[in-house]
């Protein structure tokens, strides 16, 4: 056979390879497909992909189910992803908590860009610094005042290492100058009900699911997390303006896939998830709950989780976090 020939035969059967992978797409999906969110039931994560999995199911015509393997601090959810078929059908719900592992839990049985390929981002939001009504303060800086006057008697709240509101504790140790002891939990329903019973005097909780509890008085809100305030609750200050000039942490959440799933499958769920996100019955709902759209590429959403994982490495390395 000539190099000609071998030439012509190798892009017949890169041509083939792509039409079957397009024409896959067109039929996708054909089944049930899977959204495994490697948090607890009730967090932000589990709220989100509910809502991405009712409107994706109604758009394309087949079941999207949801299926909570909290643990780890996200690592058993994730590496089950990781080792699924890269077929569209088992898709990971993730956040800022995996960006953040990439250089917290180096030893992970998977690596992030390499074992999975970015689909989408779903929005942002940010946190609410929280502790429970017995605690004798009224704002940040008496609460950085009292955690001053009694290093490593006060703790915080987490649904675990890596979490968002985990590396926001830190960060607020680190700017503030205070011992504040971690408490990690194996999801956040479980580090919030901490802090309502008592147990724990203070928590960063996402302000989609903590403003409620505020509002109720079951815990005393101190301030939000944004470089602005929330929209949600224009009367709590940032954590910047009330004591710890600087500071900013929020969560976001994505979609990603295994590896070496087809591409025109990653366009085609990028697409539809950037219609949900747009819709305008949606953007008013999140913006109730304090969550902001976020629309992207797969390769800006590419782009974008290096970034992160950058970022997050820098304050793991300043703050000296660990699992």
């Amino acid at each position: 056979m000539t190099i000609r020939s071998k030439f012509a035969l190798a892009l017949a059967s890169l041509l083939l390879s792509v039409s079957a992978s397009a024409l896959h797409a067109q039929d996708y999906p054909s089944r049930p497909v899977k959204i495994i969110v490697p948090f607890g039931a009730g967090g932000p994560a589990d709220v989100y992909a509910r809502v991405l999995a009712q409107h994706l199911g109604e758009t394309l015509k087949q079941p999207f189910v949801v299926e909570n393997r909290p643990g780890a601090g996200s690592i058993i959810g994730t590496d089950a992803v990781a080792k699924s078929d890269p077929d569209g059908y088992t898709l990971l719900l993730m956040s800022n908590t995996h960006t953040v592992n990439e250089t917290l839990t180096p030893n992970k049985p998977f690596k992030l860009m390499t074992d999975f390929v970015a689909v989408a981002p779903i929005n942002y939001s940010d946190l609410m610094m929280v502790v429970h009504p017995s605690v004798p303060v009224k704002d940040v800086k008496e609460f950085v005042a009292l955690a001053k006057s009694k290093p490593g008697a006060l703790n915080y709240a987490s649904s675990g290492p890596g979490t968002p509101y985990h590396m926001a504790g830190e960060l607020f140790k680190a700017m503030s100058g205070t011992d504040v002891v971690h408490v990690p939990h194996k999801a956040s329903g479980e580090a919030r009900n901490s802090v309502i019973g008592g147990h724990v005097q203070m928590m960063f909780d996402a302000v989609t699911t903590m403003s409620t509890n505020a509002k109720a008085g079951t815990v005393k809100a101190l301030a939000t997390t944004g470089v602005k305030r929330s929209e949600l609750t224009p009367d709590i200050p940032t954590v910047g303006e009330a004591g710890v000039p600087g500071y900013e942490a929020t969560i976001w959440l994505g979609v990603m896939a295994p590896a070496k799933t087809p591409q025109p499958i990653i366009d085609k769920l990028n697409a539809e998830i950037g219609k949900i996100v747009n819709r305008p019955d949606v953007k008013e709902a999140w913006a109730k709950q304090g969550a902001v759209p976020m629309v992207m590429s797969p390769n800006e959403f590419d782009a974008y989780l290096r970034k992160d994982i950058d970022k997050w490495a820098d304050v793991v390395k300043k703050t000296g976090a660990k699992k």
